[in-house]
Formats: structure tokens, sequence, C-alpha cells
């Protein structure tokens, strides 16, 4: 019999015994492709014969006929051919197609030729190289979730943006930063600086450069004892721009309630452009 694959229309020739009376699962060797076959029909049983009609009443008897007219003489040059019953499908099959392997519970090996048409255009390499449609693939395809990727965003930028606060309140900003900053702290409680413009001296020593001394007090008017931080001086020009500055340490790191401390600064090689001194607590 021949069998049709149902995905890709390829033909097999194979006989009945290989399917069997109830069929079997087979695959095609071109597409690969499985599926059950169904075996041959099995032609019905014969039935009881038809009960025999009632016997006829008698008829009349029919006319004398006349002799048959003599029968023709077959002619000697005439053979009469001889009937050949008809033969089994398998052997047909296998008659018709001699070369054909037996089929077997393997894969077919090979599908039956069919002669191309004349006018058939040759197949491409792209054609031939198609995926098979009944290839194993994934039920459905992951698709993107949109809240899912702004969520991770947002948890990104506020791990950046807490990590730059931190940084910033510990370390201050970096000097590239075009952001003005303070040029002294804030005032420290309970701790007051005394210099007197009176106390602050400038002049030229002999070999030509420049002096300039400071002299005040810290005092602690708290109640509490205070720590003391570092005193910065700055040196400005006519146009109120910074031409200098020096850190100056206090005597002391600790004052206790009441108790003052003075500070004698002095500093040589400064610029000549300098006019007026700023004394204040380093900031940060």
């Amino acid at each position: 019999m021949i069998i049709q694959c149902p995905a890709c229309a390829t033909r097999y020739v194979v006989p009945d015994t290989a399917l069997g009376v109830e069929g079997r699962t087979v695959r095609c060797a071109k597409c690969r492709h499985s599926w059950f076959q169904e075996g041959p029909g099995i032609a019905a049983p014969p039935g009881e014969p038809p009960a025999a009609p009632d016997p006829a009443p008698p008829a009349a008897p029919p006319p004398a006929r006349s002799a048959p007219p003599p029968q023709r003489e077959p002619d000697e040059d005439y053979e009469r051919a001889p009937i050949i019953p008809p033969a089994p499908a398998g052997a047909a099959t296998a008659a018709e197609d001699p070369d054909e392997p037996p089929f077997d519970d393997g894969p077919i090996a090979a599908p039956a030729s069919r002669p191309a048409p004349a006018n058939a255009a040759p197949r491409s390499h792209e054609e031939g190289a198609q995926p098979s449609r009944f290839e194993r693939e994934p039920p459905f395809r992951p698709r993107r979730n949109p809240l899912k990727m702004w969520t991770w965003a947002a948890a990104i930028f506020a791990l950046i943006a807490a990590g730059t606060i931190l940084a910033v309140s510990f370390w201050g900003l970096p000097d590239w930063v075009p952001v003005e900053r303070p040029t002294f702290a804030a005032n420290q409680p309970d701790l007051q600086l005394d210099f007197p413009p009176a106390q602050q001296e400038r002049r030229q020593l002999p070999n030509g450069t420049e002096f300039f001394g400071a002299s005040g007090t810290i005092t602690n008017i708290g109640t509490t004892s205070r720590a003391v931080p570092t005193i910065l001086i700055v040196l400005r020009d006519a146009r109120d721009r910074i031409v200098y500055s020096w850190e100056v340490p206090p005597p002391q790191r600790s004052l206790a309630p009441g108790e003052t401390v003075p500070v004698n600064e002095a500093v040589t090689d400064i610029p000549r452009s300098a006019r007026f001194a700023e004394i204040g607590w380093k900031p940060d």
C-alpha cells in the first residue's frame, strides 16, 4: 500500500504486512514527523447465501424450436489466450518495485521518488535550510516587564544618590565643583575669638620680605568644656580677593569654662598686594 506523510506530503510504498491489521506508528524519513498509520482494511466475511425462492408453478411446454445453426469452427491460426488470475496486493507491489527495501521498525530510509515536472525551478539553499514547523520550541516567549525595569532603575538611582550625599557630607564637595564655598566655618558655641586690628602688624623686613603678625585670644564663655578647632587667617587685596591664607593650630585643643588662651602668629613673605586680614574658624 502507499502511505503519505501528513506534514510534508511525501509518499512511501510499504507492504501491507509491515503495518499489520491494527496499524502502527511510523516516521517520515524527510521531515522526521511521526504519525499513526491505519492498517489495510479487512474484507468483510461472506454472508449467508440468500434463501432459495419458492418453486414456480410448472410452465407450459415451450414451442418446438428449430435446430440450432451450425457453430463456426475456429480458424487454425487463432489461439485462445489463457486467463491469468489477478495477483495478490503484496505480490503486485513487489513486482512493480523490485528494488524497494522492506519496511522495518526503524525510520523509513527514503521516500518514493516522483518525477519532477519539466518546468520546475531548482530549490534554493535557503528554502532547504528552513526549520521544520514540527521542531520542538518553547510554548511562549517571555515578554519584557517595563514595570520591573523601571523599579530596578529607581533602586539604582536611589543607591547612587545616597552614596553621593554620604560622600559629600563626610569629605565635602570636590574643588572642581563650581559651587561657592564659605571661607570660614560657623561660629563655635561658647568659643569667642578676639583679634583686635590694633594687634595686627604688617611691615617690611630689612631683606625686603613682607612680615605679618597677629595676636589675640580664645575664650570659653560657656559652662562646659569645649574643643577648640583650628584657626584660619586669610589675607585679601584691594579687590577683596584672597591672595594668601594659612592655618593656625590652637595652643590647646580644649578649654575649660571661663578659660582664655592667647594666640600669637606671624608669617613672612606674604604677597605685596595684601591689604587686610580676616580671622575665623577653619571649615570642615
